[in-house]
């Protein structure tokens, strides 16, 4: 997503990320999320690939091969981890310029094992979290005991709120008279807002700042400036996996999507011996670990798992970085659960992609799985015939078993400021609510989110117009209509799929958290808001 560093969403050459843009986390996810890296792509028609297969000989081998498309050179990386449980061969010679991998680059530990192969068993964070919200109640009720007898009262990095003052009013307030060009009026009102605001505050007073510093860059005209200087700094992988690891002790969102998605690839599969995955947005690849595992102790033994992985190629000297160190990383789990497995890479913008690039085999279960990266295709504002229906049309070319899509449902994709504003707003209310009632105010990780991930999201919609805003979500329901129009029909939701999910929220999670069925979708949410949909579809006849 845009500078000029070797830079993508969520990885660097070094396997580092830039600071948190969006999952999703999940959106994320992630996390859920290549955003900017379209729009700085944009006139980068390339297609880099990476493929990795494991053979039998044990031994790494590197190979360079030169090719051409849309009349340029098209770069390929070919890199290949080897276990004696793999029989895949390997795609046929890809057009290929060696890109260099750093020796030093970590791929994965015991922090990714212990994050990344958990499943359903987050109870003991969940249970860390609860206690840490209980530790810190009680210290906030002695500070009010202290107070009230004088005995002195511990300082707080937050801002005291004073009573009566509705920061959600305030800021729309402010959008308001920036719409109007009252300008003036609304720099008055953002010094009020900045002296309630606060990163280390309650939800409102956190929420408050990251909504003020888009406004403010509004007035400036400097949003998407801003947006790129946060998307070029970096964030050790280490600290995302923290942050990560804290979303999914926190809230149920990731972990029911994954469910939903690996269990409803192992019901497709059944005992058939080969399955390929074509995952639009793979990013770190979060999901397949615990399906690796799980293909692992299949009765009979486990399939043989290739796994497609699509990624708009990153800026820079290494526009195959993040795609290889997912590949890599996932052949390591392959490896270590004996799992026969083939990995390919292409770096491409979704609507770009050609058919013969997957290497499609007739013999191999397919599917097709998007989770929360679909915010980022261009939508009919830029083109009436959209990169989001485009996509859709060329997964139903590819003609999978069953498509699994998930959708951040969002309202706020307004081309109008004001609209956009009051939707994006209470969406982010919710969210910073949500972690208020479910992590401590001074966690370092819910920290980074809000910073890195929420406030960039946040800046980059109030900030940016045109094709500069990236963020651009629509509701599940107008997925509906799309999907169906691009010649999908919806199958049901798995009501084992869904009571599991259900069980698994009430045993480990909030009570404010709803998950429920609606319109053949899996949803998820916080105190009535939907939040995030799951589903999946396969072609019409």
């Amino acid at each position: 997503m845009l500078p000029q560093k070797d830079t993508s969403t969520f990885f660097s050459a070094e396997g580092a990320l830039p600071e948190f843009p969006a999952a999703y986390l999940c959106q994320s996810y992630a996390f859920t999320s290549q955003r900017g890296a379209e729009e700085a792509n944009k006139l980068v028609p390339s297609i880099e690939k990476l493929v990795v297969d494991l053979d039998s000989n044990g031994h790494s081998d590197y190979n360079q091969m030169i090719g051409a498309a849309t009349g340029q050179k098209i770069k390929h990386v070919n890199k290949i981890w080897n276990h004696p449980h793999a029989d895949l061969e390997l795609s046929e010679a890809r057009n290929s310029k060696h890109l260099a991998i750093s020796a030093s680059e970590t791929i994965r530990d015991e922090t990714f094992d212990s994050v990344l192969l958990c499943d359903w068993e987050v109870h003991s964070d969940a249970a860390y979290l609860r206690e840490m919200k209980v530790k810190e109640a009680s210290n906030s009720r002695q500070n009010v005991q202290s107070k009230e007898y004088g005995q002195g009262q511990v300082k707080s990095r937050g801002k005291k709120k004073e009573e009566g003052i509705d920061l959600r009013a305030l800021l729309i307030q402010c959008a308001q008279a920036i719409v109007v060009n009252n300008l003036p009026f609304a720099g008055e009102l953002l010094k009020k807002i900045r002296q309630h605001a606060s990163p280390y505050g309650d939800s409102s007073q956190r929420l408050a700042l990251y909504f003020a510093n888009g406004l403010e860059a509004r007035l400036a005209g400097t949003g998407f400036k801003m947006y790129q200087k946060l998307m070029e700094k970096r964030t050790r992988a280490t600290d995302m996996l923290k942050a990560y690891r804290l979303f999914v002790a926190a809230c149920p969102f990731p972990k029911v999507a994954y469910y939903f998605s690996n269990q409803t690839i192992a019901d497709v599969l059944n005992r058939r011996p080969k399955v390929h995955i074509i995952d639009f947005g793979i990013t770190m690849g979060f999901q397949w670990p615990s399906l690796i595992k799980r293909f692992a102790k299949r009765e009979g033994g486990p399939p043989k798992l290739r796994i497609t992985g699509i990624g708009v190629p990153q800026p820079g000297f290494r526009p195959c970085a993040m795609i290889d160190a997912t590949g890599k990383r996932l052949a390591e789990y392959a490896k270590m659960f004996n799992v026969p497995f083939q990995y390919q890479g292409i770096a491409s913008r979704w609507e770009n992609i050609c058919i013969e690039d997957l290497n499609i085999d007739k013999d191999e279960v397919l599917i097709v799985n998007c989770m929360y990266q679909t915010k980022y295709l261009g939508d009919e504002t830029e083109d009436i015939d959209s990169a989001r229906d485009r996509v859709l049309r060329i997964m139903k070319k590819i003609n999978p078993e069953v498509l699994i899509l998930g959708m951040i449902n969002g309202f706020y994709n307004s081309p109008f400021f004001l609209p956009r504003f009051r939707e994006v707003l209470f969406h982010y209310s919710s969210l910073f609510d949500m972690y208020n009632t479910t992590v401590a105010e001074n966690d370092e990780a819910r920290i980074l989110i809000e910073r890195d991930l929420l406030g960039t999201d946040i800046l980059n919609v109030v900030a940016c117009e045109g094709a500069e805003r990236i963020e651009r979500p629509e509701t599940y329901k107008q997925w509906k209509a799309r999907s169906l129009k691009a010649g999908f029909k919806q199958l049901p939701v798995n009501q084992a799929i869904l009571k599991r999910s259900i069980d698994e929220k009430k045993k480990n999670y909030h009570d404010d958290f709803v998950i429920n069925e609606d319109n053949g979708w899996l949803v998820q949410g916080w105190k009535g808001r939907i939040m995030y949909a799951v589903s999946s579809w396969k072609p019409k006849e």
